[in-house]
């Protein structure tokens, strides 16, 4: 089946969102989670486009884009294969480490682009990773009532007004926006992680990729008879649910 046309954006703005191949993380410490931030700084540069928003959480991204020069598949193809080279490297596997393409919807109007930049901010909250937005270090959040970094704050400062940022994103919204789904989870993610680590003896996700078969098939078993759902150890490991499911 041919791959639906993406949408074009009157306004040139989108929301993108990129997720980890079978659920998988794609951020397993800080240090990826700064390189894919000066990788959005690289690219911006290059492709001319204005980033107005982002969150990086574990195992997926969202960012709010103003395309300029270049069209939105060739700025995430410099994003994605510079994270994917790097990523691959220091953890030393390879292949694929987003699922499919990345997804995006287009912003036609101020009321959605500022209820887009809120759900984005409000991610990590709703996620429970964070009790305050603004404790929250790999979003764009900071940069807004902050020291700008790399995110274009003047284009939504000037539609709002900065003074009203904060109140703003604290707000709650039911527009109907892009989103990953989370599973409802009987252990949190760092539980869960946890007892990876501990039941397996692996530090991150491509090292317990590149187990023994075997191996990895009896870590699945204990995994699940100590709590974790089936979509939760497809994620944290990347190992597939069908594959999690048999074991």
């Amino acid at each position: 089946m041919p791959r639906r046309k993406r949408v074009i954006s009157g306004t040139g703005i989108y929301h993108v969102m990129l997720r980890g191949i079978n659920h998988q993380v794609i951020f397993e410490d800080d240090e990826d989670c700064e390189k894919m931030v000066h990788i959005l700084s690289e690219v911006k540069a290059v492709s001319k486009c204005k980033l107005l928003a982002y969150c990086l959480m574990q195992n997926h991204c969202h960012f709010l884009i103003k395309v300029e020069e270049e069209g939105l598949d060739v700025i995430f193809k410099r994003i994605g294969s510079r994270y994917v080279y790097w990523y691959n490297l220091k953890y030393k596997r390879t292949g694929h480490l987003f699922q499919d393409r990345f997804k995006s919807e287009v912003i036609e109007n101020e009321g959605y682009l500022i209820a887009v930049m809120r759900y984005i901010h409000q991610n990590p909250l709703k996620a429970g990773l964070c009790k305050e937005m603004s404790k929250y270090s790999w979003s764009s959040y900071n940069e807004y009532i902050g020291k700008q970094k790399i995110v274009d704050t003047e284009f939504i400062n000037e539609i709002i007004g900065s003074n009203n940022f904060e109140k703003l994103n604290r707000s709650e919204s039911n527009e109907n926006i892009l989103e990953y789904k989370q599973s409802v989870l009987r252990l949190t993610d760092s539980e869960a992680r946890e007892k990876i680590h501990i039941i397996s003896g692996c530090n991150d996700t491509a090292e317990f990729q590149q187990m023994d078969t075997g191996k990895i098939k009896k870590c699945l078993r204990i995994f699940k008879e100590s709590g974790m759902s089936i979509r939760q150890i497809n994620r944290l490991t990347g190992i597939s649910k069908g594959i999690v499911e048999r074991s």
